[in-house]
């Protein structure tokens, strides 16, 4: 089984910063892509960023420029840095790891940030 540890949620306020972090465990495969997904009450869930083990980045055009995503390959851990936050960042995020050569897929519980003065 795969575990997936998701951290660094909460409030903020329009402007400020927050950091989340999201730790792989177990039955690892090798990895294809780690990355972040968010979904607002009655949307979608939606692609945030994803990084490659090799460092190669994707960002929504709505987070380029403010968001930074980086990966520690040693501790099978992404992170998401997001500055300038605005109210409609606001909406649970999902970590997502992307392993193997039959690409398997696994979801976090889910981390809720809320942008709001």
């Amino acid at each position: 089984q795969v575990q997936l540890v998701e951290s660094g949620g909460g409030l903020v306020q329009p402007g400020g910063s927050l950091r989340l972090s999201c730790a792989a465990s177990g039955s690892i495969f090798s990895i294809n892509t780690m990355g972040w997904y968010r979904q607002a009450p009655g949307k979608q869930r939606d692609l945030v960023a994803t990084i490659r083990t090799d460092g190669t980045t994707n960002y929504a055009d709505s987070v380029k420029d403010r968001f930074t995503i980086s990966i520690d390959n040693a501790k099978n851990t992404v992170y998401l840095q997001m500055n300038s936050l605005k109210p409609e960042d606001t909406a649970v995020y999902y970590c997502n790891l992307n392993h193997g050569r039959l690409f398997r897929t696994n979801w976090g519980q889910g981390t809720q940030v809320t942008v709001s003065s």
